[in-house]
């Protein structure tokens, strides 16, 4: 008999982490939840089959490593880490609270915890082991109206393209990155918001495992994205900041 994978979703109390939780449970996965609310992490395990342990995780603290292998050790093992704990706002006013909030959950907590899933992989040479972050499309661009979460999701693109060629210079053949790239989603993230495309948290879940099951690198969901980041790229700098975005 196959032997079950084990899967640690990091930001499971909502939006795509959550569903990202349901599909792969519902796949046959062992799944170890973690967020910031307990009791919700465990509302969402009595509900599902095969989210089998939790964990309350918040990414900004110096303990957040730790608890990470707590809920490893409690799942059982760990052969896919989902990075999906983020924050993000409107801000054209530049309160700094915001940004400084942004920059430390998307940036400082997300370094803290892919760093702490590479070490745990790299030290378990005997499996195949996966790591996949939600970035997002913003970092393709800076976006005046949110200039902490659009520059953090570059350092996040950035960082997994710093560890894919590490993996590569150590010769560490058996961890594979996942860049996740979605765009607007109907998440609590860009609640009340007027996006266009806005696409489908389920939906989108399901693209996502679809594509870490296939090994793809970078993931952009979903063709329409995909297509806009094209032309995207395209625009010379000098005419998009002169672009009022919001």
């Amino acid at each position: 008999m196959k032997e079950q994978r084990r899967a640690i979703i990091v930001g499971a109390t909502s939006g795509i982490g959550l569903e990202v939780a349901k599909v792969l449970a519902e796949k046959g996965w062992l799944v170890g939840i973690a967020g910031r609310r307990q009791e919700l992490l465990q509302q969402i395990q009595r509900k599902h089959l095969n989210i089998v342990a939790t964990e309350q995780i918040d990414v900004t603290k110096a303990d957040a490593a730790e608890r990470l292998e707590t809920l490893i050790g409690k799942t059982g093992g760990m052969d896919l880490y989902f990075h999906s704990s983020g924050i993000g706002y409107q801000n054209t006013e530049l309160d700094m609270e915001l940004e400084l909030a942004t920059v430390e959950t998307n940036a400082v907590g997300m370094t803290r915890m892919v760093g702490a899933a590479f070490h745990y992989f790299e030290a378990h040479p005997e499996q195949k082991s996966q790591i996949a972050v939600i970035s997002s499309i913003a970092g393709t661009k800076g976006l005046g109206a949110a200039p902490a979460y659009s520059s953090t999701k570059r350092f996040v693109n950035h960082y997994l393209e710093c560890l894919t060629q590490l993996c590569h210079i150590h010769h560490i053949n058996h961890i594979s990155i996942h860049d996740i790239r979605p765009g607007f989603v109907r998440t609590p993230l860009i609640s009340g918001s007027n996006y266009p495309l806005q696409l489908d948290a389920a939906k989108v879940a399901q693209q996502i495992v679809k594509g870490v099951e296939r090994g793809r690198s970078i993931i952009t969901i979903d063709w329409r994205y995909r297509l806009l980041v094209f032309f995207w790229r395209l625009i010379p700098r000098w005419l998009w900041v002169r672009m009022r975005i919001k």
